[in-house]
């Protein structure tokens, strides 16, 4: 008798910013240096399907409009049956932005994607809320999340609700810059979308000793290191209408056949 396959994909590609790249989470034996939470689902969609493929077209610091323009098209151009899209944290993130015209160009996008009638996935942002340097911008990214989920119902698409998964609403799960995921955050979320896509699999819930209470003066002196290592070149890129995907390409350019990396 022959095994029914887990599901029903065959190619997977992954298109968005750092968050999709996998920053945070490194791994200096892959592409790019980095795995994150897109190949850690691709691992587990691999099993059991031959000739699965997988691309990941991301890239650090993209906005929505850079997104859309690169890697809408390049990922068509694959034919896969599964896409999945994280686009528009680096625009709402942005003083004086509006997230009603970042969901407009998002559905534009999925419109397009939607073209060849593969299965899409969709991200909400994370509730920010409790972060004391994203707080500011709670309501903003709550907004852009209902249009997203609209969005999401327009086009029949599947929600990977990273603003319900409170697991990642902890420090925890946050590399040092405190605006990437780490690898046990990346891991979460790899759990929270196969669990979206209905997939079975044995990726088990991380329970690290919890982090040692700190005191204010050390919590203080953490924050003056951050704002010195990540908070000043940040703003200073702004200013300089740079991105730290300036002259970055695709780590997974290409639909390559896809299996699991050795532990």
């Amino acid at each position: 008798m022959l095994q029914a396959r887990p599901h029903p994909w065959s190619r997977f590609v992954a298109i968005g910013d750092s968050f999709t790249e996998g920053i945070g989470d490194p791994e200096p034996s892959l592409p790019d240096g980095h795995r994150g939470w897109a190949d850690r689902v691709a691992e587990v969609l691999a099993q059991g399907v031959d000739g699965f493929a997988y691309a990941n077209l991301a890239v650090r610091g993209r906005l929505i409009a850079q997104i859309v323009n690169e890697q809408v098209d390049a990922a068509l151009d694959l034919k896969p049956d599964l896409i999945s899209i994280s686009a528009g944290g680096n625009d709402v993130i942005r003083p004086g932005t509006d997230p009603d015209v970042t969901a407009a160009r998002m559905d534009d996008a999925i419109a397009r994607l939607r073209r060849d009638r593969a299965t899409i996935v969709m991200f909400t942002g994370v509730d920010v809320g409790f972060s004391p340097v994203f707080r500011g911008i709670r309501g903003k990214v709550a907004i852009y999340n209902e249009n997203l989920r609209a969005i999401a119902a327009k086009h029949d698409c599947i929600v990977a609700d990273l603003w319900s998964l409170s697991a990642v609403q902890d420090s925890r799960m946050w590399s040092p810059d405190r605006l990437h995921l780490n690898p046990l955050g990346h891991h979460t979320v790899a759990r929270m979308v196969l669990d979206a896509l209905a997939v079975d699999n044995d990726l088990e819930p991380l329970k690290p000793e919890p982090v040692p209470a700190s005191t204010w003066r050390q919590a203080r002196a953490s924050d003056i290191v951050w704002a010195r290592e990540y908070l000043v070149p940040w703003v200073v890129r702004r200013i300089r209408h740079q991105s730290s995907g300036d002259f970055i390409t695709a780590k997974r350019p290409l639909a390559e056949r896809y299996t699991r990396s050795e532990p």
